[in-house]
């Protein structure tokens, strides 16, 4: 089992029991146009999802990791490695915190941080991106902390409340790796 353990908060490999959490967080459509997701999904489906998180990133492509406070193995958000490219050594990178009051108080943050220096250390990618929409502020500012550049601008990409929206796509590349 995967745990990066940080200051206050760790991430760790998916659990059976974790169904609720990511059932209600994956049907949430609050938040499907930051997700990428439009179809609810059933606990049948996730379910099967969680049966198969023992794949390495190698395998499955994907690693999803649950956050949670150091004092509890309850999650409260999820961070992913998603389009994982061993032959470029890159991936795309994304963090959801389902409460609010969860939100902006360094949670995202030191998730983030967790994960990049795993991704940079421990699976020696030599990049990793983040697809933000632009009107989402706490994101942008989260991942501009860490050195993430704006490299581009997808014009109408996301339909949300009857209208399209941009998406910018960040980028962060390793220059700690030996090329």
């Amino acid at each position: 089992m995967i745990t990066l353990k940080g200051t206050n908060i760790h991430l760790r490999a998916l659990e059976p029991e974790d169904l609720e959490f990511v059932y209600n967080l994956e049907n949430d459509e609050s938040i499907w146009h930051v997700s990428n997701t439009q179809t609810p999904y059933s606990k049948f489906l996730i379910r099967q999802y969680l049966e198969n998180a023992h794949q390495d990133i190698f395998e499955a492509k994907q690693l999803r990791l649950a956050i949670c406070k150091n004092d509890t193995s309850e999650a409260i958000g999820l961070i992913d490695l998603f389009d994982f490219d061993p032959v470029n050594s890159r991936a795309g990178i994304g963090i959801l915190i389902q409460n609010e009051t969860n939100r902006g108080n360094g949670i995202g943050k030191e998730a983030l941080s967790l994960l990049i220096n795993y991704s940079f250390t421990q699976l020696q990618l030599h990049q990793l991106y983040a697809n933000i929409g632009v009107d989402n502020e706490p994101s942008l500012n989260l991942f501009a902390t860490f050195g993430f550049q704006k490299i581009g601008i997808k014009k109408d990409w996301i339909f949300h409340n009857n209208s399209y929206h941009d998406e910018a796509i960040y980028q962060l590349i390793n220059h700690q790796q030996l090329k």
